[in-house]
């Protein structure tokens, strides 16, 4: 009879898994891993969101840095640099093959032979520009204070407390955001050809364990935020208010390109779901600040 795994193993096998999704999803250096195994994979998934908090935590960072030195619109243009290079615009790119394929009129073989072709057409171009676009309208809104009669001191109080919720906003759009294509390829089967496929772990119909671990991952960093808002005196309700926005936004922008994506190919490509995790992030910014900074 087979012995359970010891705690301490099982926290360095999630340990493992952990530095798996953060070696797939970034550019960030990791331990060299013994004993390789390709079904970790598809195991990490569930700590996708964990590494998205993390994105947006060093994404908030240079922000804050470059805020110190140079205009808003500036700071965020660095800071959404430093994220792309980051992640090495892994979902920017399936989002630019998404609109490629499936912004005009061509049938679902042909949408996914031009999702496999690495050069960029008039549909990626035009869907790369306005999303990164629409990312930089949302982060200068919340970066920028609206008064401008204040004296020097005012100024610096209130830019300072717009970059910390900026801060914590990206945080959480890219935790909870990283787990809508693991929930979309739990819900849906595999669209493309998976010999072919790009990103081998995301060619596979996840269980719904991988995908309940996803959004138990969101709840950890939502509960980790909170305790920071609470320890540091700021409104923990407009800090919930604009988790539950955010997390609207999140679940309104997965659920509309799982329906696109079903609708035009029956099933999700790695490509999709990179489009997923796009979609959902900016309509998570744009449900944190519909809070932080309401018309």
């Amino acid at each position: 009879m087979s012995q359970r795994p010891s705690l301490l193993a099982r926290l360095r096998h999630h340990l493992t898994l952990l530095l798996v999704a953060t070696q797939f999803l970034t550019r960030l250096p990791v331990p060299s891993l013994a004993g390789w195994r390709p079904e970790w994979l598809s195991a990490c998934m569930p700590w996708f969101p964990m590494v998205g908090a993390l994105v947006g935590l060093l994404g908030g960072l240079v922000l804050a840095a470059a805020a110190a030195w140079w205009p808003p619109v500036v700071a965020v243009g660095v800071s959404m640099a430093f994220g792309v290079w980051l992640t090495g615009a892994f979902h920017e790119d399936g989002w630019a093959d998404t609109c490629d394929a499936l912004g005009g009129a061509v049938s679902r073989e042909r949408a996914l032979e031009i999702m496999k072709d690495s050069r960029i057409g008039t549909y990626g171009a035009v869907g790369l520009i306005l999303m990164l676009g629409l990312k930089a309208a949302v982060l200068v809104s919340l970066v920028s204070p609206l008064v401008v009669e204040l004296n020097d001191a005012q100024t610096s109080h209130v830019r300072q407390v717009l970059i910390g919720w900026t801060w914590l906003g990206l945080i959480w759009c890219h935790a909870a955001s990283r787990a809508v294509p693991v929930v979309l390829s739990a819900c849906m089967p595999y669209a493309g050809d998976q010999a072919h496929a790009k990103a081998k772990p995301l060619a596979v119909q996840v269980g719904w364990p991988q995908a309940v671990g996803a959004l138990a991952m969101t709840a950890v960093v939502a509960a980790a935020m909170a305790l920071w808002v609470s320890l540091s005196g700021w409104p923990t309700g407009t800090l919930w208010q604009a988790l539950m926005y955010a997390a609207g936004g999140v679940l309104l922008g997965g659920a509309l390109v799982g329906r696109w994506l079903h609708q035009r190919l029956g099933g999700f490509t790695g490509d999709g779901l990179g489009a997923s995790q796009q979609v959902a992030e900016l309509a998570g910014l744009l449900g944190w600040l519909m809070v932080i900074r309401p018309a």
